[in-house]
């Protein structure tokens, strides 16, 4: 269930990346808003956007890259040209990243106890080392780490690299943040794990309200968690909708093609999966209109103009000309070929 004041909204928001080879426009036009306790799938191929669109909402987006455009509210609360020192006090504390790479939050000279006793104590002064530790130590139970007590002693080196993540998994819930921003943080981890730590994330938002950004190309990872779902590609949002409806009733022609190249559901055992043609384009290089149009099998001389997103069906937005509303099986391109 969610609050009538969304935790996070983003209005229309802007990342390019000005590079030797060109202007990127990783970001470009994207908004969404997670209301309270509610889990959002941010979905698409590589190169889509969706983890520079986690970033530039915490702010870590480095030059050449630059948030040029938009808004990101937390709270109502604008975090876009936030003075540094002020994001400092939210990252970690309220608003947290799970990084993809766990390394990318571990410090491999630093024991681990070390390292998330300081993320406690860094916003909790208050908090003494007894009940910091025990916190700690509480936090790598819940994410299936075992003798976590003795764990907490010993260094990010002496970790396999699933355990790493389970670690940098920990340390973002150990402040019961507000929003918690996941990118891909189970790919490394084994099905059992993942999907105890799906479980954890899903009781987390639901017993403390936590809002939760999920950043995957995994659509059955997606279907189990989140509550709603937003589709990116090339650097823009090409559906959104509530994750039962748009995976039950794909509008968007890129969404279809990626539920068709997922077995199980339509696809019937021992036939092909569906595979999109072609490669999603570089970001230096989008073609004019639809970024999509080149792989559609819809695409028509309409697409060299960029749609705008539009609402064909009820609580749903949807970027295309030729949205797929209401075939059935002689419209699946392939899906069961």
């Amino acid at each position: 269930m969610t609050d009538s004041a969304p935790t996070l909204e983003v209005r229309d928001l802007k990342t390019h990346f000005f590079t030797k080879a060109g202007l990127a426009k990783a970001v470009d036009g994207v908004s969404f808003t997670v209301g309270k306790g509610e889990v959002m799938g941010l979905v698409g191929e590589s190169g889509s956007g969706k983890s520079v669109t986690g970033f530039s909402i915490i702010g870590l987006v480095d030059p050449p890259g630059e948030v040029v455009g938009g808004e990101v509210l937390y709270n109502g609360k604008n975090l876009v040209g936030l003075p540094e020192e002020e994001m400092r006090q939210l990252r970690g504390n309220r608003v947290a990243m799970i990084f993809q790479d766990p390394m990318m939050t571990l410090n491999p000279v630093l024991r681990v106890d070390t390292q998330m006793m300081e993320t406690i104590k860094a916003h909790d002064s208050s908090v003494n080392d007894a009940e910091a530790f025990q916190r700690c130590r509480d936090a790598l139970g819940q994410v299936g780490i075992p003798a976590p007590e003795e764990r907490l002693k010993s260094y990010p080196h002496q970790f396999s690299g699933g355990m790493r993540q389970r670690v940098a998994i920990a340390i973002a819930l150990l402040n019961k943040p507000d929003l918690i921003i996941a990118d891909e943080p189970t790919t490394a981890l084994d099905v059992t794990i993942q999907g105890q730590i799906l479980y954890e994330a899903q009781k987390l938002c639901r017993e403390t309200g936590t809002s939760m950004i999920w950043i995957t190309h995994d659509l059955a990872v997606v279907a189990g968690l989140a509550d709603k779902i937003c589709v990116m590609y090339g650097g823009r949002v090409v559906e959104q909708g509530s994750i039962d409806d748009v995976l039950d009733n794909p509008v968007h022609p890129y969404t279809h093609g990626l539920l068709g190249s997922v077995p199980g559901g339509n696809n019937k055992r021992g036939n092909r999966l569906y595979q999109i043609p072609g490669m999603a384009p570089s970001l230096l290089n989008l073609p004019q209109g639809c970024a999509f149009q080149a792989r559609c099998p819809r695409g028509d001389a309409a697409c060299n103009i960029e749609p705008e997103i539009t609402n064909p069906v009820e609580n749903r937005d949807v970027r295309c000309f030729h949205p797929h509303l209401g075939e059935s099986e002689d419209e699946s391109e392939g899906a069961n070929a």
